[in-house]
């Protein structure tokens, strides 16, 4: 499957708007996530993260493309269409999914490895919007969120790389608290779909450079909020 195969039917199903049923369906989703390693060589991977414009009727998407072994950029892409429904905690994927999948379609290439602002499996059913992503779209996904969801865990040293487990409260692992540069806030990282809790966080250090970020969702980061606006340009992407 490429993103290009990808509709919202297939992303949220019948799905009717009840947030009841959103939740329903996040625990159907969550049992077809692969907590495994299924991934070959990574040449190209991609960072997603969501803005809002117009007061947040207006929901902004951008992904960017990136070469993994020198992160130089290859392309980005923004997605703006209007917000299908208010924040509701624990359903951010419904509110945010449309147009990151849209901007992921317009980068043109299907990278190898998705970093996404937010959760994965560290979600109190188990679907943050990296998990539901990588489920729909088949592709192996990382959750990079800046602040926890749901769990727990032992303090945290304050040295670059440090890390501590995540645990839900039956004491289940669920992600990792991850220090990513010396003395600044953790950045809680879980995997999305097929990629191991023990290697997650490994590949979110392999892509910090000298920011708190792993570059791909830096970049996106940098471009969904419009903190750089030049850079708010459709690029082609270049042939893999």
């Amino acid at each position: 499957m490429t993103t290009h195969e990808i509709r919202s039917d297939i992303a949220f199903g019948e799905w009717d708007g009840n947030t009841a049923a959103a939740r329903e369906l996040q625990m159907r989703l969550a049992e077809k996530v692969v907590l495994a390693d299924d991934f070959g060589a990574l040449k190209l991977i991609a960072g997603v993260d969501v803005g809002f414009e117009d007061g947040g009727k207006i929901t902004r998407a951008a992904a960017v493309l990136l070469d993994a072994e020198t992160l130089e950029p290859l392309a980005q892409a923004l997605a703006r269409i209007p917000t299908r429904m208010p924040y509701i905690p624990g359903l951010l994927s419904f509110r945010e999914l449309p147009a990151v999948l849209q901007a992921l379609d317009a980068l043109g290439q299907m990278p190898d490895l998705i970093f996404a602002d937010g959760h994965g499996i560290a979600h109190p059913r188990g679907l943050g919007i990296a998990a539901h992503l990588g489920v729909i779209t088949g592709l192996p996904t990382i959750g990079v969120a800046k602040k926890i969801l749901t769990g727990q865990h032992a303090p945290l040293g304050e040295r670059r790389a440090d890390q501590v487990d995540l645990l839900d409260k039956g004491g289940k692992l669920i992600g990792t608290v991850l220090r990513s540069k010396e003395k600044v806030r953790p950045l809680i990282i879980s995997p999305g779909n097929r990629v191991s809790l023990m290697t997650a966080p490994e590949l979110v250090m392999r892509f910090v450079t000298r920011y708190r970020l792993p570059e791909p969702t830096r970049l996106a980061d940098r471009l969904a909020s419009r903190r750089d606006e030049k850079r708010a340009v459709v690029q082609p992407a270049l042939d893999r």
